[in-house]
């Protein structure tokens, strides 16, 4: 896969490659999402929508990416879509100053708040920057209620901080966790990430605020339906999340049967990264970028 990645990274192939990630990435543009989530909201679905880019290292492109997510919201608040935004903070300048970062989150959850669906989701990244995302959404949080965190699974810390979520009522996405992280500090094992997942399920349906379960592995996704009937929780005081383009079938079996799906939905120029964890995370992904080398 690292040959792959640097092919990916390449200039050269997302110029002339972004064919390849149409099935996970909605497009370059805001008016290309927005299509996207007009066509999610035809069935059923929900969306979260995310201006692709990340580990900016110049304010300037922190500025440019703050401004982007605000016409975003701007853009969805327009259309009138069923749709709230989600930011990494690394793009709003987290690695620069944590400050700029909190400035530009506050600006997002300010303007957020003119629109139907206020949300504003904070993802979730490296193990590097785990501590100063918590820090940057508790911040803003305290004056400004409707942002919400990612935790991930395979983290040992995770524990912990879903505690810390709860007693706060904050809202929280729960993955498994898509990075490449040391054993030191994250589960390898699958088994046992899956396990760990449904522990903080389990107590995100119990205690959480309106927790947000994301996962496209079947058999958790019916574990926690058993598991919310289990323990007397409505379908409407939480949500299931997938990605763009995968799983499709499952999103609109779950709104059909009366489940809320919120499908989150990336765009932008800045996809290669996105992309390559897509395919690093299941198999079936690459078959699916290969078989398009010989359809196109």
């Amino acid at each position: 896969m690292a040959l792959l990645e640097r092919a990916i990274a390449s200039p050269r192939f997302q110029e002339r490659c972004f064919f390849l990630a149409k099935r996970f990435v909605a497009g370059e543009t805001t008016g290309h999402a927005i299509d996207a989530v007009r066509r999610l909201n035809a069935d059923g679905l929900s969306a979260t929508l995310d201006f692709l880019g990340e580990d900016v290292s110049d304010a300037t492109e922190a500025r440019a990416s703050a401004h982007q997510t605000l016409r975003t919201i701007e853009e969805i608040d327009n259309a009138g879509v069923d749709a709230n935004i989600s930011v990494k903070l690394t793009a709003l300048g987290l690695t620069i100053d944590e400050d700029l970062a909190a400035d530009h989150l506050m600006q997002i959850a300010e303007r957020a708040l003119h629109n139907h669906d206020p949300f504003v989701r904070v993802d979730m990244e490296g193990s590097d920057v785990v501590d100063a995302t918590l820090r940057v959404v508790e911040r803003i949080y305290s004056g400004h209620d409707n942002v919400g965190v990612v935790l991930q699974a395979y983290l040992h810390r995770t524990e912990r901080d879903l505690e810390r979520a709860i007693a706060l009522r904050q809202r929280v996405r729960v993955v498994k966790g898509a990075y490449n992280e040391p054993a030191a500090i994250a589960y390898k094992n699958m088994a046992e990430i899956r396990r760990r997942y449904l522990e903080l399920t389990r107590r995100l349906l119990t205690d959480g605020h309106y927790p947000a379960i994301a996962t496209h592995d079947v058999s958790l996704i019916e574990r926690v339906m058993h598991m919310a009937e289990e323990l007397g929780v409505t379908k409407d005081r939480f949500e299931f999340q997938m990605l763009y383009g995968i799983r499709t079938d499952t999103q609109r079996r779950l709104a059909v049967n009366g489940y809320r799906v919120r499908v989150y939905v990336p765009f932008g120029s800045h996809w290669a990264g996105y992309f390559y964890r897509r395919l690093a995370e299941r198999k079936e992904n690459v078959l699916f970028v290969l078989q398009s080398l010989f359809t196109k």
